[in-house]
């Protein structure tokens, strides 16, 4: 009894939030730093951008917003544009304003969840606090769940805040009498997207991510034989503790598949063995992860849903800008947008320069859709010809990309310095590093695991020599060659990059460009012109511009 009383009374203090911005756009976040949990608010800023918004933009809100011990009317206000069936949506309102109305209520409903679970603990002499009340903010971020409970609520015979306590408790007493829940089964039940998210806002970094979520795998396939649908265990223990047995058998599935090419690049780039212990640490490390982060308790339920964006309109013809796919030697993002212009540019002064005839073929094929055939038939020429006249055209545009980009030059010491200090961690967003990984995974074996110990695991050559039987300079020729091949890949990618950003830029500008001509020469902007009028409307124009 000593022990539990201990335990009661270790429950972190929660700090008070300081105003109505807060209490309706943050969230609990647990700290456990020398064995000492502690607990403190963190800013969602979308939701910190919502309030605002309607702050500045409803006057009602405002005057609520503006008393500061009437939060309980503010989250009353949510529950009514929660719950407004009709979706009116005012100019100024976000489209996903009933999401984030469910979300401002789970930030206020908090400080309920905590409340409910400290007394449960304090009333049952018990020691599960931290599972109390990650049982109480499950159900508050599901907006499913939360919806059922406030459709119930009755303002006649208790407060919002009231109830919303009464109902948590009600539901971890009941949660906690059928062993609901458990923390193995949310390690189990969770995705690897939520996953990922938690741990990132854990503090994991990749490789380690990549590392944990490939273990995950293997110790999710053993607890399902050995916890999950294994016969003798007792009704109602579903998800009941893993044992050592459990761990070291995830460990050995993982060292066993970790080598293969369908495994992820970080994981086999580490080729240390993975112990029980290792796997038994990083789960725990997941469940820590998804019990302090609420914003991955559910995939449709994202905080930082409401993103603002802006578009400025710099000229009349537009032609909208077009991801440069990194093609390029830097990783500066000015730099990037700079050879995004210049391409833009110097695309627009090679499309000037061509003939008459070649720009309308271009214009009919990317600008109105027309396909070869049509063209044909339309221009009365052979089809081969309007395919020579494409395949010219394009040719002398890719020939402008490539002077920008100039792979040629800067690909050999790209890959180089690739190897030397992101081979392990690779960031697979980026579409050059990304190629680079797959590259790697079509390797042959022997290749791959030279790899893997010059760049994964630094080994310098002469050991590798050593270790592999090899002579030193075949283990020198081997790298150049290797790297040689990848080198020759990503120049193949970036050549297919070129041609689909030119495919992209060619439709992009002459569609912007048939937009322009018949804002400008439409007579009438009430008639509807057909095909037939829009291209001679385009043609013409194009015409004119070429004296």
């Amino acid at each position: 009894m000593v022990l539990n009383f201990t335990k009661i009374y270790s429950i972190p203090v929660l700090p008070k939030r300081r105003d109505n911005l807060d209490k309706f756009s943050t969230y609990i976040v647990l700290n456990n730093q020398n064995n000492q949990l502690t607990l403190q608010w963190k800013h969602q800023p979308s939701l910190q951008r919502n309030v605002k918004l309607y702050k500045e933009k409803h006057d009602c809100f405002s005057n609520l917003f503006r008393r500061e011990d009437k939060g309980i009317d503010i989250a009353n206000f949510w529950r009514r544009v929660a719950f407004d069936e009709s979706q009116l949506i005012a100019d100024w309102e976000p489209s996903n304003k009933t999401q984030l109305a469910y979300e401002h209520l789970a930030s206020y409903f908090e400080e309920k969840c905590y409340w409910a679970a400290k007394d449960l603990c304090k009333e049952r002499n018990a020691n599960s606090w931290e599972e109390y009340l990650f049982v109480a903010r499950l159900l508050v971020y599901n907006p499913l769940k939360l919806k059922e409970i406030l459709v119930k609520y009755n303002s006649n015979t208790a407060n919002l805040d009231t109830y919303i306590t009464t109902t948590l408790t009600n539901y971890i007493k009941s949660s906690a009498e059928v062993s609901r829940f458990s923390r193995w089964r949310l390690l189990y039940k969770k995705s690897d997207k939520e996953l990922i998210e938690a741990l990132k806002v854990f503090g994991i970094t990749e490789p380690e991510i990549s590392l944990i979520i490939f273990a995950r795998k293997y110790f999710k396939q053993v607890y399902l034989i050995n916890k999950i649908k294994n016969p003798t265990r007792t009704t109602g223990k579903k998800w009941i503790a893993p044992d050592e047995e459990d761990f070291s058998k995830s460990a050995q599935c993982y060292n066993a598949e970790k080598v293969l090419p369908t495994a992820p690049h970080e994981v086999f780039a580490n080729s240390t063995k993975v112990t029980a212990k290792q796997i038994q640490d990083w789960m725990e490390i997941c469940i820590k992860a998804l019990e302090s982060y609420p914003i991955s308790i559910l995939p449709k339920f994202s905080l930082d849903a409401f993103q603002l964006g802006e578009f400025e309109a710099k000229s009349e013809l537009q032609v909208p800008e077009i991801e440069w796919k990194k093609i390029s030697s830097t990783e500066d993002t000015t730099e990037q947008g700079f050879l995004a212009n210049q391409a833009n540019s110097f695309l627009s002064e090679q499309l000037q320069s061509m003939k008459l005839g070649d720009r309308k073929v271009l214009l009919l094929y990317y600008g109105f859709g027309l396909n070869q055939k049509q063209l044909a038939e339309r221009l009365g020429i052979n089809q081969s010809t309007i395919s020579r006249y494409l395949t010219k055209s394009t040719i002398k545009l890719l020939e402008t990309i490539a002077k920008i980009s100039q792979p040629q030059q800067w690909v050999k010491q790209y890959v180089r310095r690739w190897l030397e200090s992101e081979y392990q961690a690779p960031v697979h967003s980026d579409l050059i590093q990304a190629a680079l990984v797959s590259a790697i995974k079509k390797l042959a074996n022997e290749e791959r695991e030279i790899l893997q110990l010059y760049y994964g695991e630094q080994i310098d050559e002469i050991k590798i020599a050593s270790q592999l039987g090899m002579s030193l300079n075949e283990i020198a020729t081997r790298l150049t060659k290797v790297r040689n091949h990848l080198q020759d890949k990503l120049m193949q990618e970036i050549n297919v990059w070129m041609k689909e950003y030119l495919e992209k830029w060619l439709g992009n500008y002459y569609k912007s460009l048939i937009k322009l001509v018949l804002k400008k020469e439409a007579q009438s902007p009430n008639k509807e012109l057909n095909q037939e009028e829009k291209i001679s409307l385009v043609e013409m124009y194009i015409q004119n511009q070429s004296y």
